[in-house]
C-alpha cells in the first residue's frame, strides 16, 4: 500500500509545476488604464491562495488613479503607483469563484499649461480598495484536487464579475488632483477564455476578452461644486502564447468609451479611446510569476483625446496547503 501511495504520489509531483502554474494565475487585478492583464482569469485548485504586488509608471494627460480618465487638455499627469492584494479561490454552487481586495497607492504629480503659466499639482497616499467577486457560469466546474487539474482544460469559459471600489482614499476636495476619488464605483463584467489548440505546458494558446460597465456615484464635493458621471463602457482583449513551459507572451488591446462627466451641469467630452501593448510572463519558480506589460493609447491626436501610456510589472505569488503538503511529501522521500 505505501508503495501504491508513493507511486501515485510522484505522478501528481511530476506535475507539481503544472498545477502551480494554473493556481497562480487564477485572480484578476484591476489596474486601472491598463486593464485586468492576460491570463488573469484562469482556474486554480479550489482553496488556492494569492497575493500580487504591482508596481506602475504612467503619464498622459487624465489621473491615472480615476477610473473615468477625465481629460484635461493640455495637462501632463505622471503616477508612480503600487498595488497589494489578496484573492482566494472557493467553489460557490459547484462553480469557481474567487473573492479579492486590491489596495492602491503611489504618488502623482500634474502639470498644467494655460496662456503660458504653469500649474503644479502633486498627491499622494492611500486610493480607493477595490473589491470583487467573480464566479464561472460557463465551462468546466469547480476544481476540487488535483487530478481533476490535471485533466482541466477551459475550453470556452465565461465568468461574471462584480466589482465595488470602497471611497476610503485620500481625498482633498480643494485639490482637481487626488489619489482616492470621494465616491463609489464599481463594475460588472463577464471576462471570457477560449482555449485554441492542445492544453500543454509550452504549447498553450487562449484568446481572452473581457466586456464590461463602470458604473460611478456623484462626487458632491469636487472642488466645491458636484460631478456627476455617465456608465463607461470597457472592452479589453488578449492574444496569449507560451513560448517555453515557464514563458508565455500576450498581445493586449483595450478600448473605454462613455463615462462622460458633468461637473455643475458643465458637461464634458466621452471618452473613445484605444490601447495596445503587451505583456510578458515568467514562473520564476513553483510559488511565483513576474509579468512584465507596457500600454498606449493609439488615436490620441485631438486634445481631447486620452493621451495615456503605462509600465507595468506585476510579481503574483500563490499557494494551496494541498500542494505544498505534497510538496513536503517529495521532499521527504
Amino acid at each position: 500500500m505505501r508503495n501504491s501511495i508513493a507511486a501515485l504520489s510522484t505522478i501528481y509531483v511530476k506535475n507539481f509545476s503544472i498545477i502551480i502554474f494554473i493556481v497562480i494565475m487564477c485572480f484578476s487585478i484591476t489596474t486601472q488604464a491598463q486593464g485586468d492583464g492576460p491570463r488573469f482569469y484562469w482556474k486554480g485548485l479550489m482553496g488556492t491562495n494569492a497575493v500580487p504586488v504591482i508596481g506602475s509608471s504612467m503619464g498622459g494627460n487624465a489621473n491615472p488613479f480615476d477610473p473615468t480618465y477625465k481629460v484635461v487638455p493640455g495637462a501632463n499627469f505622471e503616477a508612480t503607483m503600487t498595488m497589494a492584494g489578496y484573492a482566494k479561490m472557493l467553489p460557490l454552487l459547484k462553480r469557481s469563484a474567487m473573492v479579492s481586495v486590491l489596495m492602491p497607492m503611489g504618488r502623482i504629480s500634474s502639470t498644467t499649461s494655460i496662456n503660458g503659466f504653469s500649474t503644479n499639482t502633486t498627491a499622494r497616499g492611500y486610493g480607493d480598495p477595490m473589491l470583487q467577486l467573480g464566479i464561472n457560469i460557463i465551462g468546466p466546474k469547480a476544481i476540487m484536487n488535483i487530478p481533476q487539474i490535471i485533466r482541466y482544460q477551459p475550453g470556452f469559459s465565461v465568468d461574471l464579475i462584480g466589482s465595488l471600489a470602497v471611497p476610503m482614499g485620500e481625498y482633498d476636495s480643494s485639490s482637481p488632483v487626488n489619489i482616492g476619488q470621494n465616491r463609489w464605483y464599481g463594475r460588472v463584467g463577464a471576462p471570457v477564455v477560449w482555449q485554441i489548440g492542445a492544453w500543454v505546458p509550452g504549447k498553450r494558446t487562449t484568446f481572452e476578452f473581457l466586456p464590461a460597465i463602470w458604473f460611478f456615484s456623484d462626487n458632491n464635493n469636487f472642488m466645491g461644486q458636484k460631478m456627476e458621471t455617465k456608465p463607461m463602457y470597457q472592452l479589453e482583449a488578449h492574444l496569449t502564447h507560451d513560448f517555453m513551459e515557464k514563458f508565455w507572451g500576450s498581445l493586449d488591446a483595450i478600448s473605454y468609451s462613455g463615462g462622460q462627466a458633468t461637473v455643475d451641469g458643465v458637461e464634458g467630452n466621452e471618452l473613445n479611446n484605444v490601447g495596445v501593448g503587451g505583456t510578458l510572463g515568467y514562473h520564476i519558480n513553483d510559488n511565483i510569476q513576474m509579468n512584465i506589460s507596457y500600454s498606449s493609447s493609439v488615436n490620441d491626436s485631438q486634445p481631447t483625446d486620452l493621451k495615456m501610456d503605462g509600465f507595468r510589472v506585476t510579481l503574483i505569488c500563490g499557494w494551496h496547503s494541498l500542494v505544498e503538503g505534497m510538496n513536503r511529501l517529495k521532499e521527504s522521500h
